[in-house]
């Protein structure tokens, strides 16, 4: 298709997500109460009768500004609404970008969202698991006599981003699989780098949590080492099918193949029959020789 016509089919996709969104959106809007108490049911609420609480037993979820109800609410639907239209959306941008990819191409993408969406979902299951835990942590750090009062709007931000930190951190395997299947890395090069992956892991869990305690970054590393080693053993597996398929399949573009420089038997030497090149060697009655040679020169 010409560039208008690409433009305007994006248009129209881009447009049927947005009504998906907008419209997920509202009805989210509807039954924002339930979304937003499934949120706070990862802090660890105060007992029926008490109106405060007293040090790092147990907190209180609360709304600090008056406008803090409705920008929450919007902000929980908007939310819910990309979630909830997922399905639509993502649907809208593959039929856009579908047309332009090969078989193979198309093969590998299945595959990949085939395992995106299990190991996201994994990682923020994890991660609402993990929640009350980290926030009983850290609320234990409280002096007795004070009080713990929380936003709500930062329960749900410190929600979100722990699910979506546990989320795309489990992708990462995923990645190493696809960068070998391209054959970019080698499951080889992969188990040299083990050491550091290992401890770039745990550095990364303790720096993107939201939480300060060692329950979270172990929660997040321990899983994705176990990912890595499962997508090195992946790797392995695959490199060696692709070198009996294929024994150069592994090298650069600019190196040299293994060339095999056994000398072989030549064999049985066959006479070859020449044929005459000049007017004298083209007479077939010429006989006559000089010193051993039929050319008259």
């Amino acid at each position: 298709m010409p560039l208008v016509e690409h433009l305007r089919e994006l248009r129209n996709r881009l447009s049927k997500g947005i009504l998906a969104i907008i419209v997920v959106s509202i009805v989210a809007a509807i039954y924002s109460e339930p979304i937003m108490t499934f949120f706070a049911e990862t802090v660890p609420a105060c007992n029926e009768g008490f109106q405060e609480s007293d040090g790092g037993n147990c907190a209180i979820v609360s709304f600090n500004t008056i406008t803090a109800p409705f920008t929450t609410t919007i902000r929980v639907s908007l939310t819910a609404g990309v979630i909830g239209a997922s399905p639509v959306w993502l649907y809208q941008l593959w039929a856009f970008i579908a047309p332009g990819l090969h078989k193979s191409e198309k093969k590998y993408t299945y595959g990949f969202v085939a395992t995106a969406v299990p190991l996201f979902a994994a990682g923020a299951y994890l991660a609402y698991i993990i929640l009350p835990i980290s926030l009983k942590v850290l609320l234990a750090l409280t002096p007795t006599g004070s009080s713990n009062i929380l936003s709500l709007e930062e329960v749900i931000d410190f929600t979100t981003r722990m699910v979506l930190v546990f989320g795309l951190a489990f992708e990462l395997p995923l990645v190493l699989v696809m960068l070998n299947m391209t054959g970019v890395v080698t499951g080889r090069r992969m188990v040299g780098w083990w050491r550091g992956v290992v401890m770039g892991v745990f550095v990364f869990g303790a720096v993107v949590t939201p939480t300060t305690d060692p329950v979270g970054m172990l929660a997040l590393a321990g899983p994705i080492v176990v990912l890595y080693f499962g997508a090195v053993g992946f790797s392995l597996i695959n490199d060696r099918r692709r070198r009996r398929n294929n024994p150069d399949a592994e090298l650069d573009d600019d190196e040299a193949s293994d060339l095999d420089h056994t000398p072989e038997s030549v064999g049985a030497v066959e006479p070859v029959s020449t044929v005459a090149a000049l007017p004298e060697q083209a007479d077939s009655n010429r006989t006559a020789r000089v010193n051993g040679y039929d050319d008259v020169t």
